[in-house]
């Protein structure tokens, strides 16, 4: 086809964006223009008189000679202002709420929070030694997560036990003492593991696709070191980093891990994805560049998956004599708009993290890493139980972890 053609083509196109959407001007020069499909932006910069875009049809056609659609898209507004209309608003996307399934979770939240609670440690029957007679360690488990759901200090939660005593949750109320004690056990991290493993389970049928991220939770210790560049101390709060992978329609966590704060996010990865794909059948799973790898991607291919995971600026594809990874750079470089809005599911992993840290707290109040580690978990296992509720009001979904803790321990 004619360059003359392919110009007129997108002529056409670009003025149709040009009357459709706003175009922004950057203060470091260029113009933002947005994508027609209304998923995303180019950036259209004037160099020696000439435009150039960072969209793939530019850096396909460029070199003949060709204008994208961004670029006439700039022109029309600079030459031929007054033929265009900037000023009109896309129609943003709208997720409605089911309001009354909300209301619903919301108000019976305590009460079923106890009652998943308790099935889900009702069949942890080994005893846990701390005074006489030793305390049952599903009971302790069950009070600790307790206390972590109701952000009160030990002293204060002991009304809550007397509550769940009441309701048939618990055979005796606990001392204070004996909860806190607890968390400073390393074997609890390993019980409180498989007990999200189990509570993501009654969601299996519905998640497919999920993201990966990590995010820091903080201590209350501090680091200090002497800063020879600016000559005084600094102190610096020491915090613990959470990875994990959830699902990204409910917001389920399926595998957790808890490092250290500067642990590298690659490290952890196969792990918490072999352990996803366990209970879980994976189609897709969102990653940022941080994640990118041949490796990992690979690895997502033999599950049958697709690893959407943006490159770097310095990525290309002669730098992996790789079929998958060229397969990808190519997709993300000439498909990026459709690239994008698979890859935009990873941000269901940031709302993940904000509904964990905004019900929970951010920060820990234990004073050793043990207990540190084991109360994120905690963190992570209150936010399952409470994704569980809402579905049962939404989905109408109908949990039996019962017969989910006999089937895991068997297997």
């Amino acid at each position: 086809m004619e360059v003359k053609v392919l110009n007129e083509i997108r002529r056409q196109k670009g003025l149709q964006i040009a009357q459709k959407f706003r175009i922004m001007k950057r203060q470091k020069g260029g113009y933002i223009v947005p994508s027609e499909s209304g998923g995303g932006a180019y950036v259209v910069e004037y160099r020696k008189f000439k435009p150039l875009c960072e969209c793939p049809d530019f850096e396909k056609r460029g070199i003949l000679g060709v204008k994208c659609k961004h670029c006439w898209a700039v022109e029309f507004l600079l030459n031929k202002p007054n033929q265009i209309v900037p000023d009109v608003r896309v129609e943003r996307k709208i997720y409605p709420q089911n309001w009354k399934a909300y209301n619903q979770a919301q108000t019976q939240e305590a009460e079923l929070f106890m009652k998943l609670l308790h099935d889900l440690t009702d069949d942890i029957s080994e005893p846990y030694v701390f005074g006489r007679p030793s305390l049952d360690l599903g009971e302790m488990v069950f009070c600790s997560a307790l206390k972590v759901y109701s952000m009160l200090s030990s002293r204060r939660t002991t009304l809550n036990y007397q509550t769940a005593l009441e309701k048939g949750f618990l055979s005796s109320k606990p001392h204070f003492n004996a909860v806190s004690k607890l968390l400073n056990k390393q074997s609890l991290t390993s019980v409180l593991l498989n007990m999200i493993e189990i509570s993501s389970l009654p969601l299996k049928a519905i998640e497919t696709n999920f993201a990966i991220d990590s995010s820091g939770f903080s201590t209350c210790r501090f680091d200090r070191w002497f800063n020879f560049k600016y000559g005084k101390e600094i102190n610096s709060r020491i915090w613990l980093k959470a990875h994990l992978v959830c699902g990204t329609k409910t917001n389920i966590v399926t595998a957790v891990r808890i490092t250290e704060a500067y642990s590298n996010d690659q490290k952890e990865f196969p792990e918490l994805v072999q352990k996803t794909s366990k209970n879980f059948h994976i189609d897709e799973l969102s990653a940022d560049k941080g994640y990118l790898s041949y490796k990992n991607m690979k690895m997502i291919d033999d599950m049958g998956a697709t690893a959407y995971i943006p490159f770097k600026t310095n990525s290309t594809a002669r730098s992996q004599k790789k079929k998958l990874w060229k397969k990808m750079f190519h997709y993300f470089m000439l498909n990026r708009e459709e690239f994008l809005q698979h890859y935009h599911k990873r941000s269901n992993v940031e709302t993940t993290f904000h509904m964990i840290k905004s019900k929970f707290g951010s920060s820990l109040r234990s004073k050793n890493n043990i207990a540190q580690v084991n109360e994120i978990l905690l963190k992570v296992l209150c936010h399952n139980i409470c994704v569980i509720i809402q579905e049962m009001h939404e989905l109408g979904i109908k949990p039996d972890f019962e017969n989910l803790n006999r089937g895991n321990s068997n297997g």
